[in-house]
């Protein structure tokens, strides 16, 4: 996938979202994502991707406040990007830099080799959560096409 087509609406699909975790530790709900993701057929080995994100969340957490965290990894057991979504209704401790509860968790999976197209993505979520409102919108969402309806309007 090209760095300049990535899309965040084009990179997730209904069936990698989750409107209902109610996980209450971290390990568990990247756990959860992890299961999600590997439906996809992207990853070659799940377990060696979840222990690499897990040891990537180790060197400080992915929760990046407002409500949100952007669990990712880059790994050779990828073999082309996935994404996943998934909605905390009472949020959880997730070790956030605001030092609030985590609600929304978008979780990035990419190729080794592929750093640029990996950062253009984390780019692309970071400025589409640093919008309260779209956060907002993204709580209260009630069904996985109003998800990508607000992503894919965000983008357009």
């Amino acid at each position: 996938m090209e760095n300049s087509c990535v899309r965040l609406s084009a990179l997730l699909k209904g069936k990698y979202i989750l409107l209902n975790l109610e996980e209450d530790n971290k390990k568990k709900l990247i756990g959860k994502l992890v299961d999600l993701m590997a439906r996809s057929r992207k990853l070659k080995d799940k377990k060696a991707f979840l222990h690499l994100i897990l040891k990537r969340e180790k060197l400080g957490s992915t929760g990046i406040g407002n409500g949100v965290a952007i669990p990712h990894a880059k790994s050779t057991q990828v073999k082309d990007f996935i994404m996943a979504f998934a909605k905390h209704e009472k949020g959880m401790d997730f070790g956030a830099l605001d030092g609030e509860k985590t609600y929304l968790f978008f979780i990035l999976a990419s190729p080794e080799s592929n750093v640029g197209g990996h950062l253009k993505i984390l780019a692309d979520i970071s400025r589409l959560v640093k919008d309260k409102f779209i956060v907002d919108r993204l709580k209260l969402a009630k069904d996985k096409k109003e998800i990508l309806r607000i992503i894919a309007t965000y983008e357009d």
